[in-house]
């Protein structure tokens, strides 16, 4: 990371963050990767320099270098390039994040929850023969159930990525979101890309829109959902019927708060 920069790409879950990062690595300025280890390990060591016997000997100076140092450690082979941290739940850090990076972007991909839901499901339909760290290696035994979790406020794959949305968007620090509509990025990826390049500040760069390959075989299979985070191929919006009980859909139709402005007079976030 010596000499480049860093953003984070964030939002809900089957939003299209491995499509942004399938399509945002065929710059080889750019790093960007699924989910990373690095919020886990910013999580774990942020409590051994606040409290606790040794707090005394740390200042904002030290604990901010400590976890400057577990990025430049983890993309120590990245010199020169450019950056992009990926977690769902980088949105509910934003103070911490301006504090180690002021300039950092936080891309959050967003899409309607009823859909990411449906994305869910049929993932889950496509391996029944596994169960999923998705809904905690859990056998849920009906859709009703296995939604329920992922919808969870306090535990939930979505459920925690939605209010930590929320969160940063009704932020004093929203200002450094980007937020891409899932949408909008099959739909018209060329304008989209084109639009966080130059919010970034970066030199545009030739994206290939037809031949897209990204794969996580090893992360996937690990957290028992084998081709998760896979994409092939051509960008292409496919309209389908959703695959949930209709009055499951009803149930999560909720307003989508990215739509309307911040009624606040606080800056909004960029809306690609």
């Amino acid at each position: 990371m010596q000499g480049g920069a860093i953003h984070f790409i964030s939002g809900l879950p089957r939003s299209g963050s491995t499509l942004l990062s399938a399509i945002l690595k065929q710059n080889p300025r750019f790093r960007s990767r699924v989910t990373s280890p690095m919020l886990s390990l910013v999580n774990a060591v942020q409590p051994c320099v606040s409290g606790g016997e040794f707090a005394s000997f740390f200042d904002d100076a030290r604990r901010a270098a400590i976890m400057r140092g577990l990025f430049a450690g983890y993309y120590g082979d990245t010199q020169g390039q450019v950056v992009f941290d990926t977690n769902r739940l980088w949105t509910g850090r934003l103070a911490l994040l301006r504090a180690l990076y002021p300039p950092a972007r936080v891309i959050c991909c967003v899409r309607d929850p009823r859909w990411v839901l449906d994305s869910f499901e049929r993932a889950f339909r496509r391996n029944p023969l596994r169960t999923s760290a998705i809904t905690g290696f859990e056998t849920q035994a009906s859709v009703h159930a296995r939604l329920e979790h992922l919808a969870r406020a306090e535990s939930g794959v979505v459920g925690l990525a939605w209010n930590a949305l929320r969160d940063a968007w009704h932020s004093d620090q929203a200002e450094c979101l980007i937020v891409i509509e899932y949408d909008r990025l099959v739909e018209d990826p060329a304008v989209v890309i084109a639009g966080l390049y130059a919010a970034l500040g970066e030199t545009p760069f030739t994206h290939d829109f037809d031949s897209l390959e990204y794969d996580e075989p090893d992360y996937d299979e690990t957290n028992g959902a084998p081709g998760l985070h896979r994409v092939r191929g051509r960008i292409e919006r496919i309209d389908r019927p959703s695959c949930l009980p209709p009055e499951l859909f009803k149930k999560f139709e909720t307003e989508l708060f990215w739509r309307a402005p911040r009624a606040d007079g606080l800056p909004s976030p960029l809306i690609l």
